[in-house]
Protein backbone atom coordinates (compact mmCIF):
# COMPACT_ATOMS: atom_id res chain seq x y z
CA UNK A 1 0.00 0.00 0.00
CA UNK A 2 0.72 3.65 -0.60
CA UNK A 3 0.69 5.97 2.36
CA UNK A 4 -0.20 9.72 1.58
CA UNK A 5 -1.98 12.00 4.30
CA UNK A 6 -2.96 15.78 4.53
CA UNK A 7 -0.71 18.65 5.60
CA UNK A 8 -0.89 22.27 6.47
CA UNK A 9 0.99 23.30 3.00
CA UNK A 10 2.70 26.69 3.34
CA UNK A 11 1.79 28.54 -0.29
CA UNK A 12 2.11 31.85 -1.83
CA UNK A 13 -0.94 34.36 -0.85
CA UNK A 14 -2.98 34.07 -3.44
CA UNK A 15 -2.24 37.65 -5.49
CA UNK A 16 1.74 36.47 -5.08
CA UNK A 17 1.15 32.70 -6.60
CA UNK A 18 2.52 33.88 -10.57
CA UNK A 19 5.01 36.22 -8.69
CA UNK A 20 6.43 33.40 -6.12
CA UNK A 21 6.33 30.83 -8.64
CA UNK A 22 9.68 29.80 -10.08
CA UNK A 23 11.32 26.73 -12.16
CA UNK A 24 13.01 24.21 -10.19
CA UNK A 25 16.29 24.54 -8.52
CA UNK A 26 17.54 21.56 -11.41
CA UNK A 27 16.37 23.16 -14.90
CA UNK A 28 18.49 26.49 -14.60
CA UNK A 29 21.92 27.18 -13.31
CA UNK A 30 22.60 29.60 -11.36
CA UNK A 31 23.81 32.45 -14.05
CA UNK A 32 20.78 31.86 -15.33
CA UNK A 33 18.68 32.25 -12.05
CA UNK A 34 20.86 35.50 -11.08
CA UNK A 35 19.25 37.14 -14.72
CA UNK A 36 15.30 35.59 -13.51
CA UNK A 37 15.47 37.57 -10.04
CA UNK A 38 17.16 40.87 -10.91
CA UNK A 39 15.00 43.37 -8.83
CA UNK A 40 12.89 40.89 -8.53
CA UNK A 41 12.01 39.77 -4.31
CA UNK A 42 9.35 37.40 -5.02
CA UNK A 43 10.89 34.65 -6.96
CA UNK A 44 11.23 31.37 -5.00
CA UNK A 45 14.36 31.24 -6.66
CA UNK A 46 15.88 33.02 -3.92
CA UNK A 47 14.70 29.72 -1.72
CA UNK A 48 15.62 27.16 -4.03
CA UNK A 49 18.72 28.64 -6.23
CA UNK A 50 20.02 31.22 -2.99
CA UNK A 51 23.60 31.36 -4.57
CA UNK A 52 21.44 34.71 -6.31
CA UNK A 53 22.22 36.81 -3.27
CA UNK A 54 26.05 35.68 -2.77
CA UNK A 55 28.56 37.07 -4.43
CA UNK A 56 28.89 35.90 -7.94
CA UNK A 57 31.62 33.48 -7.32
CA UNK A 58 30.41 31.46 -4.30
CA UNK A 59 30.59 27.98 -4.96
CA UNK A 60 26.39 26.89 -4.66
CA UNK A 61 27.65 23.89 -2.21
CA UNK A 62 28.87 26.46 0.32
CA UNK A 63 27.59 26.23 3.36
CA UNK A 64 26.20 29.82 3.09
CA UNK A 65 24.09 28.71 0.35
CA UNK A 66 22.38 27.02 2.67
CA UNK A 67 22.15 28.81 5.58
CA UNK A 68 21.30 32.00 2.96
CA UNK A 69 18.48 29.80 1.58
CA UNK A 70 16.73 29.52 5.37
CA UNK A 71 17.10 32.83 5.72
CA UNK A 72 14.96 33.18 2.70
CA UNK A 73 12.58 30.69 3.58
CA UNK A 74 11.94 32.48 7.01
CA UNK A 75 11.74 35.99 4.99
CA UNK A 76 9.40 34.84 2.62
CA UNK A 77 7.16 33.25 5.19
CA UNK A 78 6.86 36.73 6.97
CA UNK A 79 6.15 38.87 3.30
CA UNK A 80 4.66 36.58 0.85
CA UNK A 81 3.15 33.14 2.14
CA UNK A 82 0.42 31.68 4.54
CA UNK A 83 -0.14 28.18 6.07
CA UNK A 84 -3.27 26.18 5.73
CA UNK A 85 -4.76 26.14 9.66
CA UNK A 86 -6.80 22.61 8.26
CA UNK A 87 -4.40 19.62 7.39
CA UNK A 88 -4.97 19.66 3.42
CA UNK A 89 -4.22 18.07 -0.24
CA UNK A 90 -4.05 20.20 -3.57
CA UNK A 91 -4.72 19.44 -6.80
CA UNK A 92 -2.25 20.99 -9.32
CA UNK A 93 -3.50 20.92 -13.06
CA UNK A 94 -0.62 22.07 -15.73
CA UNK A 95 -1.83 22.67 -19.78
CA UNK A 96 0.69 22.67 -22.31
CA UNK A 97 -0.40 22.97 -26.23
CA UNK A 98 -4.15 22.33 -25.15
CA UNK A 99 -2.63 19.40 -23.34
CA UNK A 100 -3.21 18.54 -19.26
CA UNK A 101 -2.15 16.70 -16.96
CA UNK A 102 -3.93 17.18 -13.40
CA UNK A 103 -1.98 15.56 -9.99
CA UNK A 104 -2.59 15.33 -6.15
CA UNK A 105 -0.19 17.19 -3.36
CA UNK A 106 -0.03 15.12 -0.61
CA UNK A 107 2.76 14.07 1.26
CA UNK A 108 3.75 10.68 1.35
CA UNK A 109 5.65 8.87 3.84
CA UNK A 110 9.77 7.97 3.65
CA UNK A 111 9.06 4.63 4.18
CA UNK A 112 7.11 4.18 1.34
CA UNK A 113 10.69 5.08 -0.70
CA UNK A 114 12.70 2.79 1.47
CA UNK A 115 10.27 -0.01 1.80
CA UNK A 116 10.66 0.48 -2.38
CA UNK A 117 6.89 1.32 -2.83
CA UNK A 118 8.26 3.97 -4.29
CA UNK A 119 9.79 2.81 -7.74
CA UNK A 120 12.79 4.27 -9.64
CA UNK A 121 14.52 3.81 -12.95
CA UNK A 122 18.08 5.72 -12.63
CA UNK A 123 20.42 6.34 -9.94
CA UNK A 124 21.69 9.11 -7.98
CA UNK A 125 24.66 11.51 -8.21
CA UNK A 126 26.26 11.76 -4.79
CA UNK A 127 27.40 15.20 -5.27
CA UNK A 128 23.97 16.15 -5.71
CA UNK A 129 22.29 13.51 -3.44
CA UNK A 130 24.11 15.54 -0.57
CA UNK A 131 22.86 19.16 -2.35
CA UNK A 132 19.79 17.78 -1.38
CA UNK A 133 20.18 16.36 1.86
CA UNK A 134 21.66 20.01 3.34
CA UNK A 135 19.07 22.01 1.74
CA UNK A 136 16.35 20.09 2.80
CA UNK A 137 17.94 19.53 6.37
CA UNK A 138 18.89 22.92 6.66
CA UNK A 139 15.65 24.75 5.62
CA UNK A 140 13.78 22.61 7.63
CA UNK A 141 11.30 22.10 4.56
CA UNK A 142 10.55 20.48 1.75
CA UNK A 143 10.81 23.12 -0.61
CA UNK A 144 10.45 21.38 -3.93
CA UNK A 145 7.82 18.61 -4.75
CA UNK A 146 9.07 14.86 -5.99
CA UNK A 147 7.02 14.43 -9.62
CA UNK A 148 5.47 10.96 -8.97
CA UNK A 149 3.20 8.73 -11.63
CA UNK A 150 1.00 5.66 -11.11
CA UNK A 151 -0.91 3.57 -13.15
CA UNK A 152 -4.46 5.18 -14.14
CA UNK A 153 -7.26 4.58 -11.63
CA UNK A 154 -10.47 5.47 -12.07
CA UNK A 155 -11.73 6.00 -8.24
CA UNK A 156 -8.52 8.20 -8.17
CA UNK A 157 -10.06 9.85 -11.42
CA UNK A 158 -13.39 10.36 -9.59
CA UNK A 159 -12.35 11.53 -6.56
CA UNK A 160 -9.89 14.13 -8.10
CA UNK A 161 -13.23 15.36 -10.54
CA UNK A 162 -15.17 16.00 -7.38
CA UNK A 163 -12.45 17.93 -5.41
CA UNK A 164 -12.22 20.51 -8.64
CA UNK A 165 -15.86 21.63 -8.89
CA UNK A 166 -15.07 24.42 -6.60
CA UNK A 167 -13.22 27.82 -8.09
CA UNK A 168 -9.23 27.05 -7.68
CA UNK A 169 -7.08 29.28 -5.52
CA UNK A 170 -4.44 29.93 -8.15
CA UNK A 171 -5.12 30.59 -12.05
CA UNK A 172 -1.61 31.84 -14.05
CA UNK A 173 0.55 31.30 -16.61
CA UNK A 174 4.01 30.85 -16.09
CA UNK A 175 6.82 32.80 -18.48
CA UNK A 176 7.02 29.70 -20.92
CA UNK A 177 3.31 29.57 -21.75
CA UNK A 178 2.50 26.61 -19.29
CA UNK A 179 -1.15 27.68 -17.67
CA UNK A 180 -0.86 26.65 -13.89
CA UNK A 181 -4.11 25.76 -11.78
CA UNK A 182 -4.53 24.42 -8.13
CA UNK A 183 -6.87 24.13 -6.24
CA UNK A 184 -7.00 23.83 -2.16
CA UNK A 185 -9.12 20.96 -0.44
CA UNK A 186 -9.70 20.66 2.92
CA UNK A 187 -12.73 18.23 2.43
CA UNK A 188 -12.25 15.81 4.66
CA UNK A 189 -14.55 13.35 3.25
CA UNK A 190 -12.14 13.97 -0.29
CA UNK A 191 -8.98 13.43 1.82
CA UNK A 192 -10.08 10.19 3.25
CA UNK A 193 -11.17 8.70 -0.14
CA UNK A 194 -8.20 10.05 -1.91
CA UNK A 195 -6.06 8.52 1.00
CA UNK A 196 -7.95 4.97 0.75
CA UNK A 197 -7.92 4.77 -2.93
CA UNK A 198 -4.12 5.08 -2.72
CA UNK A 199 -3.66 2.85 -0.07
CA UNK A 200 -4.82 0.33 -2.58
CA UNK A 201 -1.77 1.42 -5.28
CA UNK A 202 1.24 -1.01 -4.95
CA UNK A 203 3.65 1.52 -6.50
CA UNK A 204 4.04 4.66 -7.73
CA UNK A 205 7.28 5.78 -9.86
CA UNK A 206 9.38 8.44 -10.01
CA UNK A 207 8.98 10.35 -13.01
CA UNK A 208 11.28 13.53 -11.95
CA UNK A 209 13.26 13.82 -8.44
CA UNK A 210 15.10 10.61 -8.22
CA UNK A 211 17.27 13.18 -5.90
CA UNK A 212 14.87 14.89 -3.89
CA UNK A 213 13.23 11.65 -3.08
CA UNK A 214 16.28 10.17 -1.73
CA UNK A 215 17.50 12.65 0.26
CA UNK A 216 14.06 13.50 1.86
CA UNK A 217 14.14 9.98 2.68
CA UNK A 218 17.59 10.07 3.99
CA UNK A 219 16.95 13.37 6.18
CA UNK A 220 14.00 12.02 8.23
CA UNK A 221 15.79 8.80 8.53
CA UNK A 222 18.95 11.02 10.04
CA UNK A 223 16.20 12.91 12.01
CA UNK A 224 14.68 9.20 13.56
CA UNK A 225 18.13 8.42 14.70
CA UNK A 226 18.86 11.66 16.28
CA UNK A 227 15.75 11.85 18.16
CA UNK A 228 15.23 9.34 21.53
CA UNK A 229 11.89 10.12 21.47
CA UNK A 230 10.59 9.72 18.25
CA UNK A 231 7.36 8.33 18.12
CA UNK A 232 7.25 8.13 14.15
CA UNK A 233 4.36 10.77 13.99
CA UNK A 234 6.73 13.36 13.30
CA UNK A 235 6.02 15.70 10.29
CA UNK A 236 9.81 14.72 9.04
CA UNK A 237 8.70 11.14 8.23
CA UNK A 238 6.71 12.40 5.20
CA UNK A 239 7.40 14.81 2.22
CA UNK A 240 6.38 16.38 -0.75
CA UNK A 241 4.84 14.58 -3.90
CA UNK A 242 3.06 15.30 -6.82
CA UNK A 243 1.10 12.02 -7.83
CA UNK A 244 0.07 12.37 -11.26
CA UNK A 245 -1.82 9.30 -13.52
CA UNK A 246 0.78 7.69 -15.95
CA UNK A 247 -2.05 8.04 -18.99
CA UNK A 248 -1.70 11.87 -18.74
CA UNK A 249 2.00 11.90 -19.05
CA UNK A 250 4.62 13.13 -21.81
CA UNK A 251 8.28 12.50 -21.95
CA UNK A 252 10.48 14.09 -24.18
CA UNK A 253 14.19 13.61 -25.34
CA UNK A 254 17.08 14.08 -22.82
CA UNK A 255 20.06 15.12 -25.07
CA UNK A 256 24.23 15.17 -24.50
CA UNK A 257 26.58 17.06 -25.04
CA UNK A 258 30.12 16.38 -24.56
CA UNK A 259 33.66 18.63 -24.08
CA UNK A 260 35.93 16.75 -26.59
CA UNK A 261 36.80 14.19 -28.81
CA UNK A 262 39.30 12.17 -27.01
CA UNK A 263 42.43 12.99 -29.56
CA UNK A 264 40.13 12.39 -32.06
CA UNK A 265 39.95 15.12 -35.64
CA UNK A 266 36.15 15.25 -36.27
CA UNK A 267 37.57 13.32 -39.66
CA UNK A 268 38.99 10.67 -37.38
CA UNK A 269 35.70 10.16 -35.05
CA UNK A 270 33.19 9.66 -37.88
CA UNK A 271 35.58 7.16 -39.18
CA UNK A 272 35.77 5.30 -35.23
CA UNK A 273 32.19 5.21 -35.20
CA UNK A 274 31.27 4.21 -38.13
CA UNK A 275 31.75 0.87 -36.59
CA UNK A 276 28.39 1.03 -35.02
CA UNK A 277 26.73 3.51 -36.93
CA UNK A 278 25.89 4.22 -40.04
CA UNK A 279 26.64 7.92 -40.63
CA UNK A 280 24.41 10.36 -43.08
CA UNK A 281 25.56 13.97 -43.06
CA UNK A 282 22.52 16.21 -43.01
CA UNK A 283 21.86 19.36 -44.22
CA UNK A 284 20.56 20.99 -40.90
CA UNK A 285 19.31 20.06 -37.35
CA UNK A 286 15.89 19.80 -38.84
CA UNK A 287 16.51 16.89 -41.09
CA UNK A 288 18.97 15.22 -38.62
CA UNK A 289 16.40 15.10 -35.88
CA UNK A 290 15.76 10.63 -35.09
CA UNK A 291 12.70 9.83 -35.67
CA UNK A 292 12.67 6.25 -34.12
CA UNK A 293 14.21 4.42 -32.10
CA UNK A 294 17.90 3.63 -32.76
CA UNK A 295 18.24 6.71 -34.45
CA UNK A 296 20.15 9.88 -33.14
CA UNK A 297 21.21 12.75 -34.04
CA UNK A 298 24.78 14.04 -33.54
CA UNK A 299 25.98 17.50 -34.15
CA UNK A 300 30.17 18.83 -34.49
CA UNK A 301 32.08 20.45 -35.99
CA UNK A 302 29.41 22.87 -36.98
CA UNK A 303 27.53 19.84 -39.57
CA UNK A 304 24.55 17.94 -38.45
CA UNK A 305 24.20 14.01 -38.84
CA UNK A 306 22.09 11.21 -38.37
CA UNK A 307 23.30 7.81 -36.55
CA UNK A 308 21.45 4.74 -37.60
CA UNK A 309 22.44 1.69 -35.72
CA UNK A 310 23.49 -0.96 -37.95
CA UNK A 311 21.70 -4.22 -37.46
CA UNK A 312 22.57 -6.49 -35.01
CA UNK A 313 24.52 -4.08 -32.58
CA UNK A 314 21.46 -4.32 -30.18
CA UNK A 315 20.04 -6.70 -27.65
CA UNK A 316 16.43 -6.71 -28.14
CA UNK A 317 15.89 -8.75 -25.53
CA UNK A 318 16.87 -6.75 -22.36
CA UNK A 319 14.41 -2.98 -22.07
CA UNK A 320 17.79 -0.99 -20.88
CA UNK A 321 20.76 -2.16 -23.02
CA UNK A 322 18.16 -2.09 -25.99
CA UNK A 323 17.47 2.24 -25.01
CA UNK A 324 18.78 4.47 -27.15
CA UNK A 325 20.63 5.98 -24.04
CA UNK A 326 22.56 3.02 -23.34
CA UNK A 327 23.06 2.29 -27.06
CA UNK A 328 24.89 5.56 -27.18
CA UNK A 329 26.85 4.59 -23.67
CA UNK A 330 28.09 1.02 -24.83
CA UNK A 331 29.20 2.08 -29.02
CA UNK A 332 30.22 5.73 -28.49
CA UNK A 333 30.70 7.80 -25.24
CA UNK A 334 32.91 4.54 -23.95
CA UNK A 335 34.95 2.99 -26.31
CA UNK A 336 35.15 6.13 -28.41
CA UNK A 337 35.67 8.87 -26.11
CA UNK A 338 36.51 7.15 -23.34
CA UNK A 339 33.38 8.48 -21.37
CA UNK A 340 32.97 5.53 -18.25
CA UNK A 341 30.39 7.01 -15.53
CA UNK A 342 28.33 9.65 -16.73
CA UNK A 343 27.23 10.22 -13.19
CA UNK A 344 30.83 11.63 -12.46
CA UNK A 345 32.65 12.23 -15.50
CA UNK A 346 32.75 16.14 -16.17
CA UNK A 347 33.08 15.62 -19.88
CA UNK A 348 29.69 15.06 -20.54
CA UNK A 349 26.42 16.88 -19.78
CA UNK A 350 22.94 16.66 -20.11
CA UNK A 351 20.33 18.98 -21.97
CA UNK A 352 16.65 18.51 -21.79
CA UNK A 353 15.06 18.22 -25.22
CA UNK A 354 12.43 21.35 -24.46
CA UNK A 355 15.57 23.60 -25.28
CA UNK A 356 15.25 22.53 -28.46
CA UNK A 357 18.53 21.43 -31.03
CA UNK A 358 19.51 24.52 -31.76
CA UNK A 359 20.55 24.84 -27.76
CA UNK A 360 22.67 21.64 -28.97
CA UNK A 361 24.07 23.87 -31.29
CA UNK A 362 24.67 26.67 -29.55
CA UNK A 363 26.70 24.53 -26.59
CA UNK A 364 29.46 23.50 -29.75
CA UNK A 365 29.80 26.57 -31.75
CA UNK A 366 30.70 28.09 -28.53
CA UNK A 367 33.12 25.94 -28.06
CA UNK A 368 32.47 24.73 -25.13
CA UNK A 369 31.20 21.05 -26.13
CA UNK A 370 32.79 19.27 -28.79
CA UNK A 371 29.55 17.34 -30.04
CA UNK A 372 26.61 16.71 -29.20
CA UNK A 373 23.83 14.11 -29.65
CA UNK A 374 20.53 13.99 -29.60
CA UNK A 375 18.27 10.65 -28.55
CA UNK A 376 14.38 9.68 -29.55
CA UNK A 377 12.72 9.67 -26.17
CA UNK A 378 11.15 6.93 -24.24
CA UNK A 379 7.98 5.77 -23.30
CA UNK A 380 5.93 6.16 -20.12
CA UNK A 381 5.49 2.62 -20.49
CA UNK A 382 9.31 1.76 -21.00
CA UNK A 383 9.75 3.88 -17.71
CA UNK A 384 7.12 2.03 -15.82
CA UNK A 385 8.32 -1.74 -16.82
CA UNK A 386 11.72 -0.76 -16.18
CA UNK A 387 11.38 0.17 -12.84
CA UNK A 388 9.34 -2.89 -12.18
CA UNK A 389 12.58 -5.26 -13.26
CA UNK A 390 14.43 -3.16 -10.90
CA UNK A 391 16.32 -2.16 -13.43
CA UNK A 392 18.14 1.12 -13.92
CA UNK A 393 18.07 3.40 -16.98
CA UNK A 394 21.37 5.25 -18.02
CA UNK A 395 21.35 8.97 -16.17
CA UNK A 396 19.26 11.82 -17.50
CA UNK A 397 17.02 9.41 -19.68
CA UNK A 398 13.90 10.86 -19.32
CA UNK A 399 12.72 14.16 -19.25
CA UNK A 400 9.17 15.13 -18.28
CA UNK A 401 7.43 18.68 -19.34
CA UNK A 402 5.84 20.73 -18.31
CA UNK A 403 8.07 21.46 -15.20
CA UNK A 404 6.66 21.68 -11.78
CA UNK A 405 6.65 24.93 -10.32
CA UNK A 406 8.39 25.70 -7.17
CA UNK A 407 7.01 27.41 -4.41
CA UNK A 408 3.04 27.10 -4.90
CA UNK A 409 2.86 24.53 -2.39
CA UNK A 410 5.88 24.10 0.56
CA UNK A 411 5.93 21.16 3.43
CA UNK A 412 7.56 22.05 6.87
CA UNK A 413 9.14 19.04 8.47
CA UNK A 414 8.02 20.35 11.62
CA UNK A 415 4.73 20.92 11.35
CA UNK A 416 4.20 23.61 13.39
CA UNK A 417 0.38 24.82 12.39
Amino acid sequence: MVRIKAFHGIRPQNELAPLVASPPYDVIDSAEARLLVRDDPYSFLHVIKSEVDLPEDTDPYDPSVYRKASENLKQFREKYLLQDRKPSMYIYRQIMHGRSQTGLISVQHIDDYLEGKVKIHELTREEKEKDRITHIDTVNANTGPVFLTYPQDRLIDALIAQAIIAAPEYDFFSPDGVQHILWHIDDPKIMKGLKKAFSHVDHVYVADGHHRSKASAMVGKMRREANPQHTGKEEYNWYLTVLFPSDQLNIIDYNRVVKDLNGYSPEAFLTKIADAYTVEKKCCRFSAKPGKQQEMAMYTDHTWYRLTLRGGMADTEDPVASMDSALLTEHILTPVLGIKDLRKDDRIDFVGGKRGLEELERRVDSGEMAAAFALCPISIRQLMDIADSNALMPPKTTWFEPKLQSGLVIHSLEDEA
